[in-house]
């Protein structure tokens, strides 16, 4: 999931690349462009991507091989199919994990697009050390099998990420580089494992008995909410940076702060084994 999920930031990178290449002809190049290539995708998906693993044959084969498989497969045959229904959204606040987790990705996205719309000349090294840090989170993750775990330790160790950057940043163009690219790596860590395997691990939860209809609308809530801090993180700034820079890494460090609080309950319960 971590090295699927690094196609986030090879976009931003892609986009921002495409955009300053057209800038030379046009500004207004820079919107057409992209969305034609969005739209161009978009239609080949609509066309090749099966809607699921029934489609291509897949489920079915598991059906068969299993019930070679199983001694008392005549007596399963007359049991009617059960349909499951999707639960509705109350019921998918109450899974557990649920609520923390898009609570942190919220304040995730806060600072990565802070970084994005307000950081645009180091924005590639930002991404880069997202790639990383969503392939690392996802590794060690499935190495402990604590997601909580692991976004808890990466959301705590962005906050002094941010602090040295803030401090040292500025003492030269190496520096800023370095720092940054761990910063993106700490801080895309958790966003890349929470709007992947977390959502994954949610929406198939045992508290649902089985229910698998429940996934998008798990993700949804998750991203979602982390899509609402990502809007809000460039307009406080925007009302910030006119006081001082400084009070900008301070409401990033807050906000990875908040980040980290929401998530230890979550990462508490996993520790213990709850």
């Amino acid at each position: 999931m971590g090295i699927w999920n690094a196609h986030t930031s090879v976009g931003n990178i892609s986009g921002s690349l495409i955009a300053a290449a057209l800038l030379k002809f046009e500004w207004g190049w820079s919107f057409v462009v992209p969305g034609v290539m969005v739209a161009l995708v978009g239609f080949i998906v609509f066309l090749f991507l099966p809607a699921g693993p029934e489609a291509i044959g897949s489920e079915d084969d598991h059906l068969k091989d299993s019930g070679k498989n199983e001694i008392g497969t005549p007596l399963l045959e007359g049991q009617t199919e059960v349909t499951e229904k999707p639960v509705g959204f109350i019921e998918a606040l109450r899974i557990p994990g649920v609520v923390p987790f898009a609570l942190c990705l919220f304040f995730c996205k806060l600072v990565t697009y802070t970084f994005l719309y307000w950081l645009p000349f180091y924005i590639s090294h930002t991404d880069l050390g997202g790639i990383i840090g969503g392939i690392l989170a996802g590794h060690i993750s499935d190495r402990l099998d604590a997601r909580a775990l692991t976004a808890a330790s990466f959301t705590f160790s962005a906050m002094p990420a941010l602090f040295f950057y803030r401090i040292y940043g500025s003492i030269s163009l190496y520096w800023n580089i370095v720092l940054i690219f761990i910063t993106g790596m700490l801080v895309n860590g958790p966003y890349a494992l929470i709007t992947t395997a977390v959502s994954a691990d949610l929406g198939t939860h045992s508290s649902l008995r089985g229910n698998s209809r429940t996934l998008a609308t798990v993700t949804a809530i998750i991203d979602g909410t982390g899509s609402a801090g990502a809007a809000i993180g460039p307009l406080l700034t925007g009302y910030i940076s006119a006081k001082s820079w400084t009070a900008v890494s301070t409401m990033l460090m807050v906000a990875r702060r908040f980040a980290s609080t929401v998530l230890n309950k979550a990462s508490s319960c996993a520790a213990h084994g709850a």
